[in-house]
């Protein structure tokens, strides 16, 4: 379209347009000029000579240019929109971009004409200038504006102090004539009309606040009196001005919790019903900003997730509802179906409100009453009739609303009907023995759980909860009985929630969770009615109740490549931060215990490649805390560290269980002459990062003892002095764990050097008789420390250890003939190798191959599940005995009893 066919179609459904151009208020060789392409703010810069007119403080012509520039902006946004040549997001950000522009210019002149008066503002603390900071605010902040918006401001100025004029002035009154000047600028109704509405309700105690504020005063204002509607406000506050300032680094804690904050339902819920009610009593049905399935309840679906889980996944930061929208998408929080139907609604909707505006330059968004108006609004939409027009908008608010429900509808609607007789026992409304004979009919130990109840009751955990608190933790309690009385040890599983309700009892965001979603509680039962171990991990990290709500939570996942580029992600949004990326990390990797556990419960995982998941999370860990550290580390002198990590024991042979330890090795390749010094603070760092409990837990326990001289060694070990080590110091055992030695992450050259140095150990040639008797007087030195009973799986002759030191033995033995056995396969794998190779009677290392993989599943279900001991049965035995005749076989001598 040419720049007359963009106007002329435009004008049709303008009568704001058609005004400017029939009063000759525009000149239509510049409008045409600016119509053939999107503006940009360079543009606004050229419009005028705006240095001139600060210089000249000529105040009523700067003011002026402003308004025209206003007219010349709105003129070429509404043709290019009604003539469709652009979208929403081009005119929402090119009047938000005029608003940054104008605000900036307004600014510069209020600084500087009263600065000429009472000299520049300086700061009592830090002695230097100060400036005035503009926030935007709501659709401001968002680059959101529509073109009839009034814009939301906070000013904030640095520090408290005196202007250094002969007429002094404090900072306070200097910055509120700055705010005053700059509103008026904008505000102020000419001849010329007005740049933009200015409302500044939304600073700290509104219209009866002060009209700017120092940072200081606003932090503790938020601390002290921040309530949960300003924390919806301040998730789109952006800086307009580009001033030295601390004010996102004292905001962000308030409106982004580091926990998931729950509570925030209530708290949207509650604003949402306000306004409603105020739709219901003016009438305003039809108003597609505020009414059913308007554009503030999409807003609000973007902004719920913001404030509940935006201190967390810092993607979700963000200014704009579409942007927004779009990470809960990649982030699996809402499904592409709904957020295609937000998009799609959302945009629908501000088309629409931006032509109800266009009509007449109205601050509008209800829909029109006049017949003519409504067939112009159809037509501009692309629709021949209203009526059509209508069936579009309201299928669009239907499924808004739909989506907006099934978020926001309060739990209380939706919960099942409690059992009266629970409620009765729990609020002690029935006497003693008609307590004892309800829990007792429900299958439970009547007499301890009525004590416990009562302890709880009247315990000063309880009276301290917040009102609030202290009715979710009265609606949650009998729902606790009712679904622990379904399981079979239904003391057992009560004991554990009321643990765990204790235990969160002081976070209410935690309540609010139980309260928002009551199904989350039978999954949390069924778990902790089966594992002490889940019971206790979810009273040490309960923000993984959380995770019983995913879509991921049963499905077995071991695309560790694509969860590595999810952790990088997230850490790359906490700016370098320490602290948060080592809760990052520790949050990660509880989320995906828990998950493997939970599908390790439902029996989706053998033990074999349960180990696997567990060591490939370990690895992830690992290499990614290991790349984290060395780019923060100071003093490096090279961008890529000759480093390398190497795991032993359960980590090294892939067999890691939910609580084991990592046997860890540090070794680096690198003569530069400070290389010992840069490795040893990078080791140390990394330790550090792996095992201080933060905020946000611990991740694993460490153990650097299989290194090179123990603990008297160093903590990293140039490979060449390994190498050394190896072939010179080292004891048996020690080769024997570097059997299960593997590289995990670093500098893939230093591992295939470490790789090249252990197939070297391994391969030696040996005296294998002298090699039988050192490995057979290892094993008895552990009699006494460790005893070989049969209740003992691990340490009971034919047992786990049994069977490691025969892989072992024949690893150290044979690998030199045959290389095959020097993979780190684990040892059922090993086993089988062995047999093929005729080293081990092939029945004999079945059996034990069978026996080892239940020796792991007894270890396994002990720690996971209620089994306290493996049962001495003859299953059992027969496994102790196949493997015995595989040592008498592999060692040709009787074991030692």
């Amino acid at each position: 379209m040419t720049p007359a066919q963009i106007l002329a179609t435009a004008r049709q459904y303008s009568l704001f347009l058609g005004r400017l151009l029939d009063n000759r208020l525009l000149d239509t060789d510049k409008l045409y000029l600016w119509l053939e392409r999107r503006l940009r703010p360079e543009d606004f810069h050229s419009f005028t000579d705006w240095a001139q007119l600060q210089a000249s403080e000529n105040e009523t012509e700067l003011a002026r240019q402003l308004r025209l520039l206003r007219r010349y902006v709105m003129a070429h946004i509404m043709a290019r929109d009604l003539a469709r040549v652009s979208d929403l997001d081009e005119v929402t950000t090119t009047i938000t971009h005029l608003a940054d522009f104008a605000i900036n210019i307004a600014e510069q002149y209020a600084h500087a004409y009263y600065a000429g008066l009472y000299g520049e503002p300086i700061g009592c603390y830090s002695a230097t200038p100060q400036r005035l900071s503009v926030v935007g605010m709501g659709k401001m902040g968002g680059y959101e504006l529509n073109v009839s918006s009034d814009i939301d401001l906070i000013f904030v100025f640095p520090e408290a102090g005196d202007t250094n004029g002969k007429r002094q002035k404090s900072n306070q009154e200097f910055f509120t004539k700055v705010g005053q000047k700059i509103i008026a600028l904008l505000n102020n109704i000419t001849g010329d009309g007005q740049v933009f509405r200015v409302d500044m309700r939304l600073r700290p105690d509104g219209d009866a606040g002060a009209l700017v504020i120092n940072e200081t005063a606003l932090e503790q204002y938020l601390i002290q009196q921040g309530r949960e509607w300003e924390r919806y406000a301040w998730t789109k506050a952006r800086l307009v001005t580009n001033y030295p300032n601390n004010i996102a680094a004292l905001v962000r804690p308030f409106v982004y919790r580091k926990y998931l904050d729950f509570n925030a339902y209530d708290a949207m819920r509650s604003l949402h019903q306000q306004i409603q009610r105020e739709v219901s009593r003016k009438g305003m049905a039809d108003n597609i900003k505020l009414g059913a399935g308007g554009i503030r309840e999409v807003e609000f679906v973007a902004q719920i997730f913001q404030l509940i889980r935006g201190g967390q996944v810092r993607s979700l930061q963000l200014k704009g509802t579409q942007e927004t929208l779009q990470v809960l998408l990649q982030q699996d929080m809402l499904p592409q179906d709904s957020v295609d139907k937000l998009l799609q609604a959302y945009h629908f909707l501000r088309d629409t409100e931006h032509r109800l505006q266009y009509w007449d330059d109205q601050q509008t968004q209800m829909l029109p009453a006049g017949a003519e108006q409504q067939q112009r609004l159809a037509q501009s939409m692309g629709y021949s009739n209203y009526a059509d027009y209508l069936t579009a908008l309201n299928v669009h608010r239907q499924a808004v609303n739909e989506i907006f429900n099934a978020i926001f509808t309060d739990p209380d609607d939706k919960a099942k009907p409690q059992d009266p007789d629970m409620v009765r026992i729990w609020q002690d409304e029935s006497d003693s023995e008609e307590s004892t004979a309800l829990l007792a009919m429900h299958g439970f130990d009547a007499k301890n759980v009525l004590q416990r109840l009562q302890q709880l009751h009247h315990g000063s955990q309880y009276r301290q909860l917040s009102p609030n608190a202290q009715q979710r933790f009265d609606e949650i309690i009998p729902s606790v009985l009712s679904v622990a009385a379904k399981y079979p040890r239904p003391d057992t599983t009560l004991t554990r929630l009321l643990d765990f309700l204790e235990a969160i009892g002081r976070r209410s965001s935690y309540l609010a969770f139980m309260h928002e979603h009551p199904e989350a509680l039978e999954k949390l039962a069924g778990l902790m009615s089966q594992s002490s171990w889940v019971a206790t991990y979810l009273q040490q990290h309960p923000v993984l109740l959380d995770e019983l709500l995913s879509n991921e939570l049963m499905r077995p996942d071991t695309n560790w490549a694509a969860h590595a580029q999810e952790l990088a992600h997230l850490l790359d949004g906490c700016h370098g931060d320490v602290e948060t990326q080592m809760d990052v990390l520790r949050r990660f990797q509880h989320a995906w215990t828990f998950r493997l556990a939970v599908q390790d419960l439902a029996g989706l995982w053998t033990v074999e490649a349960l180990s696997d998941q567990l060591s490939a999370l370990a690895d992830l860990i690992i290499e990614t805390a290991l790349a984290r550290v060395w780019a923060q580390l100071p003093h490096r002198h090279t961008d890529t560290p000759h480093f390398a990590v190497i795991g032993y024991g359960k980590l090294g042979g892939k067999e890691l269980g939910y609580t084991s330890d990592l046997d860890l090795v540090y070794v680096f390749a690198d003569d530069h002459p400070d290389a010992i010094d840069i490795y040893t603070r990078l080791a140390r760092r990394l330790t550090s990062w792996l095992t201080v409990p933060t905020g946000a837990g611990m991740l694993y326990d460490i153990d650097l003892r299989l290194r090179p001289n123990g603990d008297s060694g160093f903590t990293v070990t140039h490979i060449q002095a390994f190498e050394r080590y190896e072939r010179e110091s080292a004891w048996i055992w020690e080769h024997q764990a570097l059997t299960r030695a593997r590289f995990i992450g670093g500098d893939s050259t230093v591992g295939a050097r470490f790789d090249a140095v252990r197939d070297e150990i391994l391969c030696r040639r040996r005296d294998t008789d002298e090699l039988r008797a050192e490995i057979i007087a290892m094993r008895e030195k552990m009699f006494p420390t460790h005893p070989p009973v049969d209740s003992n799986v691990k340490y009971a002759r034919g047992g786990v250890v049994d069977v490691e030191f025969i892989v072992q033995y024949l690893i150290l033995a044979y690998a030199h003939q045959y290389p095959q056995l020097l993979q780190n396969y684990g040892n059922i794998a090993l086993l089988s190798i062995a047999a093929e190779l005729g080293l081990a009677d092939s029945s004999l290392a079945e059996g034990s191959r069978a026996a080892y993989r239940y020796y792991r599943q007894q270890q396994h279900n002990t720690r996971l599940r209620d089994a306290v001991t493996t049962p001495i049965d003859t299953t059992l035995l027969a496994h102790y005995e196949v493997v015995k005749q595989l040592w008498t076989q592999v060692f040709a001598a009787v074991p030692t009893e």
